[in-house]
């Protein structure tokens, strides 16, 4: 199943919906991203994230990879990259001038989602397959409302269930969205108030009803996304944006960043060639990009579909409306 990133032009997301884990996958053009990412959990599991530092050669990616299945999971980018090659997108090692190899970089990061469904069950190279497939192509259109899809399928937020959820604002002429798979350890909701701390105006659950919810079995989770822009950030600007990002997650989910998460934040941006926008810019990009995040994890929540024996916002919140 595949569509665009909220409201970024040139953004593709493919989606591999398995049930209880999944894949998704988003891309760009055949040029590829600039990008940068900032890691805040104790617990990540990661792929080619090294080469995103500023410092760094590469500087431009074709795709990120967000999948279950925990480390295993991590085996789907295999898939996303063969797709890729197959595509003829990748990294030239001879340059754009001479025939050669193209080597798709193919960042990627996975959630702990093993107690959810069958622990046997993760995703696999044809998988990831299959969701850059569904990327190049658009197969599929809207992914409709539920947001337990792709990566999405097995999170969990405590003891509620999780999702895939987006977000986007517009920043003067530029756009920032977000696409954020909400599994953490903590919790999104005020078990003083029954409401989520992302967006304390919207319905507040049942509390006696999500006190007497259990969490699954192990609390090894991770929320993990990424911010798209149109602006012509730089790879260091793109990562301060990656690090600001980590402020939505803060806000939406406490304790947020625990030893037991893998909080991971990607940050890419569309435009044709990195350039480098004045402070002042980067300043509000920032701003909207921790605004993002908040709103990718709420819309997650609210959208979950039910499943798997795990409470959702939308049940608890039925009596209350």
């Amino acid at each position: 199943m595949g569509g665009l990133l909220i409201d970024v032009p040139g953004i593709q997301l493919g989606h591999t919906s398995l049930g209880d884990t999944g894949v998704t996958v988003v891309l760009a053009g055949p040029a590829g991203m600039t990008a940068a990412v900032d890691v805040r959990g104790g617990g990540p599991g990661t792929r080619e994230t090294d080469l995103l530092a500023p410092h760094n050669t590469v500087d431009r990616v074709h795709a990120i990879a967000l999948c279950g299945g925990s480390a295993f999971g991590l085996a789907a980018a295999d898939g996303v990259m063969t797709e890729l090659e197959r595509a003829g997108i990748g990294f030239p090692v001879l340059g754009e001038e001479r025939e050669g190899p193209r080597v798709p970089i193919v960042p990627a990061a996975v959630i702990f989602d093993l107690f959810v469904g069958d622990p046997a069950h993760r995703p696999t190279a044809a998988d990831g397959a299959a969701a850059t497939r569904a990327a190049l192509t658009g197969d599929g259109g809207d992914a409709g409302t539920s947001t337990s899809i792709g990566a999405g399928c097995g999170a969990t937020a405590g003891v509620l269930r999780g999702g895939f959820g987006q977000a986007s604002v517009q920043v003067g002429e530029y756009m920032v969205a977000a696409g954020v798979v909400a599994n953490p350890v903590g919790s999104v909701i005020d078990p003083r108030t029954g409401r989520l701390y992302g967006d304390p105006r919207l319905a507040a659950v049942d509390l006696e009803r999500f006190r007497a919810l259990e969490p699954p079995a192990a609390q090894l989770n991770t929320t993990i996304g990424i911010i798209a822009t149109t602006a012509p950030v730089t790879t260091a600007q793109a990562q301060r944006l990656a690090m600001t990002g980590h402020d939505g997650i803060a806000r939406a989910i406490r304790p947020a960043h625990s030893p037991l998460d893998g909080d991971t934040l990607f940050a890419v941006s569309t435009a044709p060639a990195p350039g480098l926008v004045d402070i002042p810019t980067l300043g509000e990009l920032c701003r909207a990009a921790a605004d993002v995040v908040e709103a990718a994890i709420v819309a997650a929540i609210i959208g979950a579909a039910p499943g798997y024996g795990l409470g959702t916002y939308a049940a608890l919140t039925t009596a209350n409306r």
